[in-house]
């Protein structure tokens, strides 16, 4: 008989224009040879020119959908995307602890255009609450600011503030700026560079990034070597990002490129 698939769980939001959110995480456990389970926190209508409308699923629903999936399926790694208010970073926080499994938390906080896409209200559940559980946490810059609760922190005094919270391990994305990921664990920091690819088409880039991240711990990679590996394909699928969908940033490519 073939080897079951890493078992890889998503809870987030969902894009319906296919390009971020559960439809990237999906495609990038696919890319990767991973089993995807979502546990959806949110509806959006939305394409590669913005969000037009959200609707958000009831905290007690996102929990029955995790304890559905993991107590039938069971589950070898989990990230979390979007979520809504403090309440369902709690209850996604709880749930989580009673797994016990590697987990990337990608703290979807702050766009890159400097747009809240979390209440502030929820900031310090995420904070207390969800990133102490966290293998990783993949704030990108503007996010990691908020949770050190300082602005002028950058680099490695950055990526050391945030592991401050508790988390095992902090890569702070810096795919936006000058390219460069922060590790920072308790070995010490190391600056993960690579190439940037101006393909025009990075919508989904974040998700795909820690969803990569999430599957590579569920296949027993070192932290660190995940997370060299998840910048490149994070960037591979920038490089093939589908620059002609739709009239905004189109979506990044994933496929074909994680294996």
């Amino acid at each position: 008989m073939p080897t079951a698939p890493p078992r890889v769980l998503a809870i987030a939001g969902s894009d319906s224009g296919g390009g971020a959110g559960i439809q990237a995480d999906l495609k990038a456990f696919a890319a990767l040879g991973a089993h995807g389970m979502t546990a959806v926190t949110a509806l959006t209508a939305q394409s590669t020119r913005g969000v037009d409308g959200v609707l958000a699923v009831p905290p007690d629903f996102v929990r029955l959908q995790i304890r559905t999936v993991a107590g039938d399926i069971g589950v070898d790694a989990a990230k979390t995307g979007m979520l809504g208010d403090a309440e369902l970073v709690e209850v996604v926080a709880a749930e989580l602890s009673a797994l016990a499994c590697p987990l990337v938390v990608d703290p979807v906080m702050v766009a890159t255009s400097g747009a809240r896409l979390l209440p502030r209200s929820a900031e310090h559940a995420l904070a207390a609450t969800l990133v102490p559980l966290a293998t990783v946490v993949t704030p990108n810059v503007a996010e990691a600011r908020v949770l050190a609760g300082d602005e002028t922190l950058e680099g490695a005094d950055l990526a050391r503030a945030v592991l401050a919270l508790g988390p095992e391990a902090v890569v702070v994305t810096g795919g936006d700026a000058d390219g460069i990921d922060w590790l920072c664990d308790g070995d010490g920091v190391e600056a993960i560079g690579g190439p940037r690819y101006a393909s025009g088409a990075n919508h989904g880039s974040g998700c795909t990034h820690s969803a990569s991240l999430a599957v590579l711990l569920a296949q027993g990679l070192p932290v660190r070597d995940a997370a060299r590996r998840a910048r490149e394909i994070a960037a591979g699928a920038v490089e093939r990002g589908l620059a002609g969908l739709g009239s905004g940033p189109g979506p990044v490519d994933v496929i074909g490129v994680g294996r």
